[in-house]
């Protein structure tokens, strides 16, 4: 039985430590008993950070001081990746061979997606990639999955804004680039397409959409906004934690290429991922239990050249439960 089990990366940013959040959660899966060490070698994670609370339970310890392979110096021979420790299980996240030398001393069985990166079927997508490391981790058993918060106060906090009875479909209209965001007015279609399918449409606005959200109160009546119309006793849960928490209420979920769609997906929800171009609809899919994706790329230039009724078959797939 692995007792102890060293994850190495560089670090995450949000949107990858997003897209991780799954492989965390089967890794915990699939070695319920071991205590599990995250090295993020560049010094930096938002496991330290904005989704701490999220990995609660699943990470137990964060490393990001001593040598970690990340300095030009590590590669010496003498010289000891975290001070000394062994992990019976190290899984090398990371591509560069340099790096993966160094921390493969402080393993016992090794998994490194530095070897694996060399091989012909080394897959496109992080997802994947991630899933393959932590099959071979496991001798097959073990994949990815949604996360479970253990976190009572964001559980409770989603059930109060989603309570029982009612069929919730989340809709998240924003994203970085305005290049990367399907119409507003598509998503207000998809509201009430919705709420003419006895569902209730719940939207997912950032502090910079303001302006989006003013309209799609005025024209999408029955629609919840859950972040902000805040009646629970939990106003301490916030962010990416209250985002993926109120996932796990949604029967089904629309969002653009951006960090709503990664929480979405790694909270639980079904989920029409929409695309700009395939390039990164490949590499970066949202690592969703079930997906529906589609990439605007293909039906002409830009977002807006997505059809709505190919968005609201998909999502109605979703819905039903067929996807």
């Amino acid at each position: 039985m692995v007792k102890t089990i060293l994850v190495y990366s560089m670090g995450e940013v949000i949107g990858d430590g997003l897209i991780k959040l799954p492989f965390i959660a089967g890794l915990r899966a699939a070695f319920p008993d071991a205590r599990i060490s995250w090295c993020a070698a560049k010094g930096e994670t938002v496991y330290a950070g904005p989704l701490k609370a999220v990995v609660e339970g699943y990470i137990d310890e964060i490393l990001t001081d001593g040598p970690t392979g990340a300095g030009a110096f590590d590669i010496l021979p003498w010289v000891k990746p975290f001070g000394g420790r062994q992990f019976e299980l190290v899984i090398d996240t990371q591509e560069n061979l340099r790096r993966s030398a160094v921390v493969r001393r402080a393993a016992g069985v090794f998994v490194s997606a530095a070897r694996q990166a060399r091989t012909r079927d080394w897959p496109v997508a992080v997802t994947d990639r991630l899933a393959r490391l932590l099959a071979l981790a496991s001798s097959g058993q073990g994949a990815p999955t949604p996360i479970i918060l253990a976190h009572p106060d964001a559980l409770a906090a989603a059930k109060a804004l989603l309570p029982d009875g009612s069929t919730y479909v989340g809709l998240a209209p924003g994203a970085g680039g305005q290049d990367k965001r399907w119409p507003l007015e598509r998503y207000l279609a998809l509201a009430r397409e919705i709420a003419l399918k006895d569902a209730v449409p719940v939207f997912f606005f950032g502090p910079d959409e303001a302006d989006d959200a003013a309209r799609a109160r005025r024209e999408a009546p029955t629609a919840l906004f859950p972040e902000s119309d805040r009646h629970d006793d939990y106003p301490h849960v916030r962010g990416p934690l209250l985002v993926i928490a109120l996932a796990s209420r949604l029967s089904a979920a629309v969002a653009n290429d951006a960090g709503p769609g990664h929480m979405l997906a790694a909270g639980g929800a079904p989920l029409l991922s929409l695309q700009k171009d395939a390039r990164k609809a490949v590499k970066f899919r949202p690592a969703a239990a079930k997906l529906e994706m589609l990439v605007a790329e293909d039906y002409g230039d830009g977002m807006a050249a997505l059809p709505f009724n190919a968005a609201w078959s998909a999502l109605a797939r979703l819905m039903s439960g067929v996807a």
